[in-house]
């Protein structure tokens, strides 16, 4: 018996000895479905994996972890080491990116935005407001223009947003409010009900959303050339969980991000390619305004960039200066 149960110690020995270390496994909170919105993050998963031969994974959670406005909040406690959110979700909660959501900044497509975006992040005070969360900006979400989709008649001139209720966060909101519309900012796992149940008229997204979510299956009209603005979502690690990580590891997710980024922004690319067939297809009237009209929407929210400037500077953010970063960018970018 003593001989057996040595031989049995020897054997659990062995085995504890063979046994490879515990692997690292974080949690990632985003929401709705995989979509060309989180190809990235899909990517960054997959080549982490890669590159520590399995022992750093990423569990990534579509909604199983937290509401898509609550993901910072998460972050903040270390409920999960990694989450996406986009900053007019909660604009008091981020307000030094949603410098990136005023109207009409003139972002020409999605590279320019990855540009702009990582720019800015790079910025101390940036930094320091989303520190406040416990949070480490790791890659922007980047996403083109806006359009609406819209119920009923469609919407042709700029007096026709007079009292239409559309579904835009953040300084998209603003935007729609200062030609007459309604904004609401319910989330965007909502807004197929709201426009089904005829809560909003309109919904603004970009065309991956308006797929994922389904709003182009309620849709009679889409605008084509609006184009008044984007949202910015960043994906955040937890700065404790970021920095508890081995080098290699840190290696390993640092230099997967480009990478990503860069599978997202070709993945997109075939959503944009195929977008107008889609609306073919569904019976979609594509809406285009006049340079007229155009400049009309120009003029009437010409006044929000002030607005933000002067509300985040009363805030305690060097908000003129981080206005001048993202205008110096886009010159930079625009060979100006």
């Amino acid at each position: 018996m003593k001989k057996y149960l040595q031989g049995a110690a020897v054997a659990a020995l062995s085995i504890a000895i063979a046994a490879p270390v515990s692997a690292l496994e974080w949690n990632v909170s985003v929401w709705g479905k995989r979509r060309a919105f989180t190809e990235h993050v899909e990517k960054l998963a997959e080549l982490v994996s890669e590159k520590t031969g399995g022992d750093f994974t990423m569990n990534i959670s579509y909604g199983g972890l937290s509401k898509n406005t609550e993901n910072l909040d998460g972050i903040s406690i270390g409920a999960f080491e990694m989450a996406q959110f986009c900053a007019g979700y909660h604009e008091d909660k981020n307000p030094s990116i949603t410098v990136l959501e005023l109207p009409f900044l003139g972002v020409r497509n999605l590279e320019e935005e990855v540009a702009l975006s990582h720019e800015l992040y790079k910025h101390p005070a940036v930094q320091e407001d989303l520190a406040r969360w416990n949070a480490k900006l790791l890659m922007t979400s980047p996403m083109p223009q806006y359009n609406i989709v819209g119920t009923g008649e469609p919407r042709n001139d700029l007096a026709s947003f007079e009292g239409m209720r559309v579904r835009a966060t953040g300084g998209l909101g603003e935007a729609f409010k200062a030609v007459g519309a309604v904004p609401t900012s319910v989330t965007a796992t909502e807004a197929y009900n709201a426009m089904e149940s005829n809560v909003v008229d309109t919904v603004a997204f970009a065309q991956h959303a308006h797929l994922s979510y389904r709003t182009i299956d309620e849709a009679d009209w889409w605008t084509a050339n609006l184009n008044p603005g984007t949202v910015n979502c960043p994906v955040v690690v937890n700065t404790d969980a970021y920095n508890a990580l081995s080098p290699e590891h840190k290696e390993a997710l640092d230099s997967s991000i480009d990478e990503s980024i860069e599978h997202y922004l070709a993945n997109y690319q075939g959503v944009l390619d195929k977008w107008d067939q889609i609306l073919a297809e569904k019976n979609v009237t594509k809406v285009e305004y006049s340079d007229e009209e155009l400049a009309k929407f120009r003029a009437a929210t010409k006044g929000i960039a002030d607005k933000w400037i002067e509300e985040k500077t009363a805030q305690g953010l060097p908000a003129q200066e981080l206005y001048d970063l993202v205008q110096a960018k886009l010159n930079e970018l625009h060979g100006m």
